[in-house]
């Protein structure tokens, strides 16, 4: 694992330069885009870039990480929604060229099996860019989670839970959810974990330091190829040493 530490006012920058750096030769990637408020800024860059005709997004594949189960995709607190809003239509990607997980499936399971079919034929993820969740999760990976978990409905736990609150104004957030499986998500050939924010400095040691385990779903990213952790110095442990190239 790559381990890059920048001030929290140079994140979107240099995680928009990594990224378009890993697009500009793949102009068919594969594209998996997680939601919350790490990596907004770096999908922003990127269309500000594609909008100055700088980066080719035209034979993008974009693969969604996860969704609420039994909330409808008009549904604006979806997260195919928000996909849409934030990622997909600035970068110019329409729902042909979008892999979905279906929150409303009448059979979830089928519609697990249909996404890891259709992710399979797309030929993997190529490019995945993930945040970390207040308890070691990726997408809704909820600890335990060890590398092998497939797509799947999962019961969402209480940090989570707290954490999608804010997402939820005036409304209860759903307690399941649909997630990419542990197996998808660490094939991928590049994949950057954007940490932002000081919350996540307990989590990120355990990540980094602690026991590759279930526990800690996102700590099996130490064993895949291709893994950048791109983090702001808030939410680097002040109990760990940074980086010799970085301190």
């Amino acid at each position: 694992m790559e381990i890059r530490i920048v001030d929290a006012d140079e994140l979107d920058e240099v995680g928009t330069a990594l990224v378009a750096d890993w697009l500009g030769p793949a102009p068919k990637a594969t594209f998996m885009a997680a939601l919350g408020t790490s990596p907004l800024g770096i999908y922003r860059g990127l269309a500000a870039m594609r909008a100055e005709g700088r980066l080719d997004t035209s034979r993008l594949t974009l693969v969604q990480l996860d969704e609420y189960l039994g909330i409808e995709p008009s549904d604006p607190r979806s997260l195919i929604g928000w996909l849409r809003r934030d990622v997909a239509g600035p970068l110019g990607i329409g729902d042909e060229r979008i892999v979905t997980l279906a929150g409303d499936a009448s059979d979830p399971v089928a519609g697990c099996s249909a996404y890891e079919r259709r992710v399979a034929e797309a030929g993997g993820i190529d490019i995945a860019v993930l945040g970390l969740g207040p308890n070691g999760h990726l997408g809704f990976n909820e600890p335990p989670s060890d590398a092998t978990a497939r797509t799947r409905v999962v019961e969402l736990a209480p940090a989570s839970l707290a954490s999608n609150a804010r997402y939820w104004p005036g409304g209860t957030v759903p307690t399941s959810a649909i997630t990419a499986g542990m197996d998808v998500i660490l094939a991928a050939r590049r994949t950057l974990l954007v940490v932002s924010g000081r919350s996540k400095a307990a989590v990120l040691h355990n990540v980094v330091e602690g026991p590759i385990s279930p526990s800690t779903p996102a700590s099996y990213l130490r064993r895949s190829s291709g893994v950048t952790l791109l983090a702001d110095r808030q939410a680097w442990p002040a109990n760990l040493a940074l980086p010799a190239a970085i301190a």
